[in-house]
């Protein structure tokens, strides 16, 4: 699902290995792999694509002009949907069971006030209850650490997120913590299955169970009943706040981390920060039966009015999202294409977006991309 996932037979299937693998030049391996589809799989795929908020528009649409460059095997429904709206519309949340798979922009959360967050609604309704956000290192990219490849697993339906808040008296507001052994247990598989199948080598609890003994103590009992079923995965704990510290002075020792609702988005949005930039780190939510895919790091999906205007928000985060679901939907020949095309752009460094120290519009780094597609 994510960048790292299988790479050496992504690059077998394009028949080279890169130079910054090998440390010399890229040198041809015949084409003897390759991806065996079942009868039908080639049948265009129907999407459903929420644009969103702010920059929302604007990197959705560069992800269909690319999926329409590339000819990818995708369609999409397109529905409206708005932060200050007070429920995700009826017909959305149809779509989205119907497809199965989701792609959208930001949708601004007001702060504050009594509207709940459609993000949240969303991953509730649907039971995404996994988050996924992938923060590894882009050559061409210089960034202050090397060799970042951090996949952070979010537990999306409990913790601080459940929104069970009320005012006891005036001036004294109650927020609930919940956490349950059935949410902890699942979201602790899905991250050790995400490892065995990613040949990720370790996975890492991140918690507070030493103020919250019970709550945060349920889940790390949860993660290392499950951390015994995988004896090839090796298995750690870390408390949040040394965890941050971690990250930002030695983030190459972190390879999948699994975390609860809060403490998973501030890792995520914190080892994005590290990585590159929550800019060009990719994204999903993913339950039983659905999935949603954007951008991995909230901060900045939404963007402020001055980039909307100069039509310069950064594409690639989306782009790479995108991919992971065209992976998702069996489509892995055209995710191999898209990330490639990316991280060329990237690597050559001409067509870069303010963000990452360049002055193109989301239009021309989308047209570089597209002029990249094998």
């Amino acid at each position: 699902m994510a960048w790292r996932c299988v790479p050496q037979l992504g690059h077998i299937l394009r028949g080279t290995y890169s130079s910054s693998r090998l440390g010399s030049t890229s040198i041809d391996i015949p084409r003897w792999v390759t991806y065996m589809p079942r009868p039908g799989d080639g049948s265009p795929r129907p999407v459903t694509l929420i644009p969103g908020d702010g920059i929302g528009p604007l990197v959705t649409g560069a992800v269909k002009q690319v999926m329409e460059a590339m000819h990818a095997p995708v369609y999409f429904e397109t529905y409206e949907v708005h932060g200050y709206m007070t429920t995700v519309p009826a017909e959305v949340i149809e779509s989205i069971r119907r497809n199965k798979v989701c792609i959208k922009g930001g949708l601004e959360t007001p702060v504050g006030g009594g509207v709940s967050s459609l993000n949240v609604q969303l991953r509730k309704e649907l039971d995404l209850y996994a988050s996924l956000v992938n923060c590894f290192n882009l050559p061409g990219l210089p960034t202050r650490h090397e060799n970042v490849d951090i996949v952070v697993i979010r537990e999306n339906t409990e913790g601080e997120y459940s929104g069970l808040e009320h005012e006891v008296v005036p001036g004294v507001v109650e927020s609930l913590k919940v956490i349950t052994k059935f949410c902890s247990e699942r979201i602790a598989k899905y991250a050790f299955e995400y490892a065995y199948l990613n040949n990720r080598k370790k996975v890492t609890a991140v918690h507070k169970a030493n103020i919250m003994k019970l709550a945060d103590g349920l889940f790390l009992e949860s993660c290392r009943e499950v951390a015994t079923k995988y004896p090839g995965i090796k298995y750690n704990e870390i408390i949040v706040d040394n965890c941050c510290m971690q990250l930002v002075s030695k983030p190459e020792q972190f390879d999948v981390m699994v975390t609860p609702n809060l403490y998973g988005n501030l890792v995520a949005n914190t080892a994005a920060g590290i990585a590159g930039g929550t800019g060009v780190m990719p994204g999903g939510n993913v339950g039983q039966d659905h999935a949603v895919f954007e951008q991995g790091a909230s901060a900045g999906n939404v963007g402020n009015a001055k980039l909307v205007e100069q039509k310069k928000a950064n594409p690639v985060a989306l782009l790479l999202s995108s991919a992971m679901m065209l992976r998702h939907l069996q489509f892995p020949s055209f995710a191999d294409r898209l990330e490639t095309a990316v991280k060329r752009v990237i690597e050559e460094g001409e067509y870069r977006t303010k963000d990452l120290g360049g002055t193109s519009t989301t239009q021309e780094v989308v047209d570089a991309v597209i002029s990249r597609l094998d």
